[in-house]
């Protein structure tokens, strides 16, 4: 099995491991919206959205061919990122501690529902619930309050990836994700600090191209470009 840079056998200690990003660290486009981790335009809230704004569901070929517990955690986890797209966006409108409040609440909830999922049915790869499904399931994770349990789906998506079960940015972004989280440098620079607007630290920046280019990411500086002329 293939093995990209940040993946680490279940239990193996951690290795040290660009888009502009929110306060989280998480991804943004050079319009200020979020940048999926396959590289699709994503809502402000972290759900896949289609090029007219419209959230993705469940794809309908998917539904006809996917079983129907694959279609039904599909619909469960894009019903889930949608609730936390539509707190983001009153977090940003209506800032009070009521409902920052509710969007960690949603998101620990996001959290622990995901986690029922990963611990009952495995990742929920693209090949299972369809791509839009596997990424609102990143996004949750993403913004997940539990380190462990990021770690540990960081090395079944790194599988299910070399697999091809998983587009290889969704690889990159949560291999980022725990280096930075872990203070260590990421690999594919898919993490920008909010204060300088910069990519954190990064392994071997020198190879760091090639790196991005085995899992479908552009260069960086074209992404730190874009995203300057949208800032």
């Amino acid at each position: 099995m293939k093995r990209f840079p940040g993946h680490l056998a279940a239990g193996t200690p951690t290795e040290p491991d660009g888009a502009r990003s929110e306060p989280d660290g998480s991804p943004v486009g050079a319009d200020g919206s979020m940048v999926g981790p396959d590289g699709s335009p994503v809502a402000p809230d972290g759900l896949l959205v289609r090029p007219d704004g419209s959230p993705v569901g469940p794809d309908p070929a998917s539904a006809r061919t996917l079983p129907a517990l694959a279609v039904a955690l599909a619909r469960e986890l894009s019903r889930r990122a949608d609730e936390e797209r539509h707190l983001m966006r009153q977090a940003r409108t209506n800032p009070t501690p009521q409902v920052r409040r509710g969007l960690v609440e949603c998101r620990r909830t996001n959290a622990d529902a995901l986690a029922t999922i990963v611990r009952r049915h495995g990742w929920p790869t693209a090949d299972l619930v369809g791509a839009p499904a596997s990424t609102a399931a990143l996004m949750i994770l993403l913004h997940a309050p539990d380190l462990d349990f990021q770690l540990r789906c960081r090395d079944l998506i790194a599988q299910a990836t070399a697999d091809g079960r998983c587009p290889g940015p969704h690889h990159a972004y949560i291999a980022d994700h725990c280096a930075v989280e872990l203070g260590q440098p990421q690999f594919y620079g898919t993490r920008v600090d909010p204060a300088t607007f910069r990519p954190y630290p990064i392994r071997r920046p020198e190879t760091l191209e090639e790196r991005r280019r085995d899992v479908g990411l552009g260069p960086l500086d074209e992404q730190m470009r874009a995203l300057r002329r949208g800032a």
